[in-house]
């Protein structure tokens, strides 16, 4: 038996400062046990709440099930370790596969060395067994495994995502610098919209705010797009309980009244990105997108939820802390009764709003350290 199989207990990945989010997540999903850590959460959870869990989150960036752990001073003992495990229980010849690893204060301190070894250990055991071996794919992987080795520990393990779970399947064409659908949902749960006011992105971009609200308050499985997940390359997974997790949740989808969810961009394109990404996902139809200047709204007693945009869509003789400050007036003169949450990737931007926050937020997104502004317009 593998490490899961006896503790079904696993690790969900997450952006850092993601954690609670996630946490709470998978309380309602069923997860027992839940204890957070640094950039994740344990948990312990049946293999159905583990299919749910991968299905519906809309936090977690992966979620992996351990399959082994050792003491672990050498490359060697790394590779003759990992070669014990049946790699067959998870792949065959036509899968491809790729190794993630990760090493800290440890004798093994290179972490591409570590995933080679990883590597070579289960393309050794193919070609010893039918005298071929699978394919590498480093990008889109039929598997997954993931090798983490911190102070002489190691844990191999198999990742039952399938690849990145921030990647919906929806956004199909992005401006620039769009926000990560993950830290999206984290600014809808900071926002608590829970669907009693109309919920508003005057600078919509490409429509994953918009997006992660649909998602949230319709129901919709954040991996409803994906077809493919990790866990379908468990020994142990069970297809009829995973297909009738799938149609339980289809019918649990909830409509969306129109007018609930609005959004609007001053860029055509944007515009246009923005149906063609909300298209895909049901109800998305009844979202309406409107190619209008946010200094246009009124926008009176609504949540408003935005990133602004940044670089060449604020224009070209403009600068940041301007472009803030005409958002501020904006706020003040045509949103009264409403409420803002606003994500600034560069919290040094915040002042030149020239409004007071109920509440600052700290929001990671990619390498951004940024912050939610919080603005109660009376």
């Amino acid at each position: 038996m593998y490490q899961y199989q006896k503790t079904n207990r696993y690790f969900a990945q997450t952006a850092e400062g993601l954690e609670e989010f996630f946490a709470a997540e998978a309380e309602k999903l069923g997860a027992k046990d839940i204890e957070k850590s640094f950039k994740g959460v344990f948990f312990t959870c049946s293999p159905e709440t583990l299919y749910k869990i991968n299905y519906y989150t809309r936090i977690a960036t992966r979620i992996v099930a351990p399959l082994i752990s050792f003491d672990c001073h050498s490359t060697r003992y790394l590779y003759n370790t990992v070669s014990k495990i049946d790699f067959s229980d998870f792949m065959d010849l036509h899968d491809t596969f790729a190794v993630f690893a990760n090493v800290a204060g440890s004798i093994i301190n290179h972490s591409q060395y570590a995933g080679l070894c990883v590597k070579d250990a289960i393309v050794d055991q193919f070609r010893k067994k039918y005298g071929e071996r699978p394919d590498v794919n480093p990008k889109t992987p039929d598997v997954w495994f993931h090798i983490l080795i911190n102070n002489n520990k190691a844990v191999l393990s198999l990742e039952t995502s399938g690849g990145s779970l921030h990647r919906r399947g929806y956004r199909k064409n992005a401006v620039e610098a769009p926000m990560m659908e993950n830290v999206a949902a984290a600014l809808i749960d900071i926002s608590g919209w829970d669907g009693e006011k109309p919920l508003i992105d005057p600078m919509c971009g490409s429509g994953t705010i918009l997006a992660e609200a649909l998602i949230k308050h319709c129901n919709i499985p954040a991996g409803y797009l994906r077809k493919h997940f990790g866990f379908m390359h468990m020994p142990d997974f069970d297809n009829n309980v995973w297909q009738k997790i799938k149609k339980n949740a289809s019918e649990n989808i909830k409509p969306l009244d129109k007018n609930l969810i609005n959004g609007y961009d001053i860029d055509v394109t944007a515009v246009k990105f923005t149906r063609q990404n909300l298209s895909t996902l049901p109800n998305g139809e009844n979202i309406e997108i409107q190619n209008s200047d946010f200094r246009d709204l009124k926008l009176q007693n609504k949540t408003i939820v935005t990133n602004p945009p940044y670089g060449k869509r604020i224009g070209k003789n403009l600068r940041m802390e301007d472009f803030v400050k005409q958002m501020g007036d904006f706020l003040k003169q045509n949103c009264k009764g409403s409420t803002a949450y606003i994500y600034f990737g560069r919290r040094e931007l915040i002042k030149s709003v020239g409004l007071r926050t109920t509440r600052k937020i700290p929001l990671r997104n990619a390498n951004l350290d940024g912050r939610v502004a919080v603005y109660e317009i009376y």
